[in-house]
C-alpha cells in the first residue's frame, strides 16, 4: 500500500491556506474599493483550497480498500514520547465517509458564505459585525483542518486535541459574525463543549494511567487501548467520561439545549459546518471510542442510552412544531435526528449501526441544503421569522422547489438518502428493541408535520408585501446548494458505494463490543412454540 501521507496532506492544505490568507495585506488607505477587491480575492483563494482539499480526499477514497486492514492509510509518528503521545492518523470507512462528508460541504459552505461576513442575512435594522472578511474564511479552513483531524486521529490524546481545538473557530464565527444574540449563544456553546472535554480529559487521563500499569509503557495509541484490561466498574466510569463528552457534542437530550442558540444565531454556512459536521464528532465519538475501548460498559449504559434517544427523537420533533424561528426549527430537528442516530448506534446491530452511520453523511447534505435556503431567505427578506414569509414558490420558484427537496429529505421521503439510512436504523432497533422502535417511528409522523406545514407556511398561499419582488437563487448559490440536492438525489437511489466502504468498519466495530444480529427464529421452532398450528 502507499505510504504517501494523504491524511496529514488533506490536513495541512486548508491550514496553508488560512495562513496565505492571513498574510493577504488589508487596503488600509487605498479605499473601499481596493478593500473589495482584497476581499473579493481571500473568498477565491478560500474556495479554491477548499476543493483542492476536496480532490485530495477524494483520490484518497478512490484508494481505499474495503476488504483490506482496518485501519487504512495509517501515519503514526512520536511527539511527546515521554508520555506515548504519537501523532498518529488512519481512517476505517466509518471515518472515511465523514471525512468526504466534511470536505463536500467546505466548498459549499464557502460559496454560500460569500457575503456572510459583511452581515449579509442578518435582521433588517441589525448593524452588522464589524469584522474582517480574511479572519471568516481564514477561520473556515482552520476548523476544516479540525474537523479532518478529529475523524482521522488514531490516537487518543491527539483526538482530544482536535476535538477542543474544533471549539475556537467556531466560537468567534458564531461570537463575531453571528446575529442576535450572538455573544451569549457562543458563550453557551463553548462553555457547555469545555464542560464535555473536561471530563473527557479526566477519561483519557486514566486510560493512560491504566495502560501504564505492570511496568508498561503508557499509551495513548487506540490499537493498543482497545487491548486494554480493564474492570467492569473501571469501564463504567470511563464510559462516563466520554459519553458526557460525546453526547453534548451530537447533542444528545438533555445536553442539547445549546445548540439551538448556537445555529440560530450563527451565519448560515457555520450553521451548516455546526449541525452537518460538528455535531457528527460525537456520534462519531459514541462509535470510535465510547464502544471500541469499553465493550462493557456499553452494553450496561444501552437501556438508558436508548431511552435517552427515544426522548430526544420525540422531544426534537415535538419542539420543532411549535417554533416560530426558521433557524431554530432546523436545528431543532437536527436533536431529533441525532437521537435517531444515537437509537442505531446503541441498537448493536450491523443494520442499525450501518444506517446511523450512513445517516450521519445523509443528514449532514440534508440539513444543509436546508440550511443553506433558509440563509438565503433570510438575506433577502431580512428576517428569519417564519410568520413573515408566505408565497415565496410564486416569486422564488426555484428556491421554492429545492427548499421543497431538502425538507422532504428532512421527513426522509422514499427516494432521497435520508430514506435508506433512517429504514435501516428502525429495522437494525426493532430485531432487538421492538418498543423503541415502534416509538422511534413516531417521528417520522411528526417529522412530516413540521416539515410540510414550515413549507406550507412559507412557500404557499398568498405573496405578503415584502416578498414581492423577491429574486430566485443566482448563479453562485445555484453553484453552492446543487451538489447537496444532488448527493440527496444519488445516494437516495443507489447508496451501495457508501454501504461498501461502511460495511467492513461496523463488522468490526460489533466483533469488538461483543455484539451480534439477533437471529430470528426458524419456522419449524416457531411453529413448535405455537403448538404446532397448522
Amino acid at each position: 500500500m502507499s505510504t504517501f501521507p494523504w491524511l496529514t496532506v488533506a490536513g495541512v492544505i486548508p491550514l496553508a491556506g488560512a495562513v496565505v490568507i492571513a498574510a493577504v495585506p488589508s487596503a488600509g488607505a487605498a479605499g473601499d474599493a481596493a478593500q473589495r477587491g482584497r476581499d473579493k480575492l481571500v473568498k477565491r483563494v478560500a474556495l479554491v483550497v477548499s476543493l483542492i482539499t476536496l480532490a485530495v480526499t477524494i483520490a484518497m477514497a478512490l484508494r481505499f480498500s474495503p476488504g483490506g486492514p482496518d485501519f487504512q492509510f495509517t501515519q503514526t509518528d512520536q511527539w511527546i514520547p515521554q508520555f506515548g503521545v504519537h501523532y498518529a492518523v488512519g481512517v476505517d470507512g466509518i471515518a472515511l465517509v465523514l471525512i468526504l462528508m466534511t470536505t463536500v460541504l467546505m466548498p459549499v459552505v464557502v460559496l454560500a458564505s460569500w457575503n456572510d461576513a459583511e452581515g449579509g442575512s442578518g435582521p433588517a435594522g441589525e448593524k452588522p459585525p464589524r469584522r474582517s472578511v480574511k479572519t471568516y474564511f481564514a477561520l473556515l479552513l482552520v476548523l476544516e483542518t479540525m474537523m479532518i483531524g478529529v475523524f482521522a486521529a488514531t490516537d487518543v490524546f491527539l483526538f482530544y486535541v482536535f476535538f477542543e481545538a474544533m471549539l475556537v473557530p467556531m466560537y468567534f464565527m458564531i461570537g463575531s459574525y453571528g446575529v442576535g444574540q450572538r455573544q451569549y449563544a457562543a458563550v453557551k456553546f463553548l462553555l457547555y463543549s469545555l464542560l464535555g472535554g473536561l471530563l473527557m480529559l479526566v477519561a483519557v487521563i486514566a486510560l493512560y494511567v491504566y495502560s501504564a500499569r505492570g511496568g508498561h509503557q503508557g499509551t495513548f495509541l487506540f490499537s493498543q487501548l482497545t487491548h486494554l484490561s480493564l474492570s467492569p466498574v473501571t469501564q463504567r466510569w470511563l464510559f462516563l467520561g466520554f459519553f458526557v463528552a460525546f453526547a453534548i457534542k451530537a447533542p444528545l437530550w438533555p445536553f442539547h439545549t445549546w445548540l439551538p442558540d448556537a445555529a440560530t444565531a450563527a451565519q448560515p454556512g457555520a450553521a451548516v459546518l455546526l449541525v452537518g459536521v460538528l455535531d457528527k464528532v460525537g456520534t462519531f465519538g459514541l462509535i470510535r471510542y465510547c464502544l471500541e475501548l469499553f465493550p462493557s460498559a456499553s452494553h450496561y449504559f444501552t437501556p438508558l442510552i436508548i431511552a435517552l434517544a427515544v426522548i430526544g427523537i420525540l422531544y426534537g420533533a415535538i419542539v420543532a412544531i411549535g417554533q416560530r424561528d426558521l433557524k431554530r426549527l432546523i436545528a431543532y430537528t437536527s436533536v431529533s435526528h441525532m437521537g435517531l442516530i444515537t437509537l442505531g448506534i446503541f441498537a448493536m446491530t450491523s443494520e442499525g449501526q450501518t444506517g446511523a452511520t450512513l445517516y450521519m453523511v445523509n443528514h449532514g447534505f440534508a440539513t444543509g441544503a436546508l440550511f443553506l435556503l433558509a440563509g438565503f431567505m433570510i438575506t433577502r427578506r431580512r428576517s428569519q421569522l417564519i410568520a413573515d414569509y408566505g408565497g415565496v414558490q410564486k416569486v422564488a420558484p426555484v428556491l421554492a422547489g429545492l427548499f421543497l427537496i431538502a425538507g422532504l429529505a428532512g421527513l426522509a421521503l422514499p427516494g432521497l438518502s435520508t430514506f435508506v439510512s433512517e429504514f435501516l436504523v428502525l429495522v437494525g432497533t426493532f430485531t432487538r428493541y421492538e418498543v423503541p422502535a415502534i416509538l422511534a417511528t413516531v417521528g417520522i409522523i411528526l417529522a412530516a408535520i413540521y416539515i410540510l406545514w414550515m413549507y406550507q407556511r412559507t412557500m404557499t398561499g398568498p405573496v405578503r408585501d415584502k416578498i414581492v419582488g423577491m429574486p430566485d437563487l443566482n448563479a453562485r448559490e445555484l453553484w453552492a446548494v446543487g451538489p447537496l440536492i444532488a448527493l440527496i438525489i444519488v445516494l437516495g437511489v443507489y447508496p451501495q458505494p457508501v454501504l461498501n466502504i461502511i460495511n467492513p468498519a461496523v463488522h468490526q466495530t460489533l466483533v469488538q463490543v461483543h455484539a451480534t444480529d439477533p437471529v430470528p427464529p426458524h419456522p419449524a421452532t416457531a411453529l413448535h412454540q405455537n403448538g404446532g398450528a397448522r
